[in-house]
C-alpha cells in the first residue's frame, strides 16, 4: 500500500538496517531492527503511523541526507 510519509524503504537482514527514504527526500537509517518490525511496517495500512508507534525512539537512527 503506497504511503504518504514513505517513498522507499530498504531492509538489510546482515545488519539489521531499515533505510527510509521520506517523500520530502529526507533519508534515515534505522539501527537494530528486528525483521518482523520491518515485516510490520510493509504490512502496515498506515505506515506513518507505524513508523511513529514502533520505529521512532525506538531504535538509534542516523539521517543521511
Amino acid at each position: 500500500m503506497p504511503s504518504s510519509v514513505i517513498k522507499f524503504m530498504e531492509y538489510q537482514e546482515d545488519s539489521n538496517t531499515l533505510k527510509i527514504t521520506f517523500q520530502t527526500g529526507a533519508v534515515y537509517h534505522y539501527y537494530d531492527v528486528p525483521e518482523f518490525v520491518y515485516i510490520g511496517l510493509r504490512q502496515a495500512r498506515s505506515k506513518g503511523r507505524y513508523l511513529n508507534t514502533q520505529i521512532v525512539g525506538q531504535f538509534p537512527f542516523k539521517r543521511l541526507q
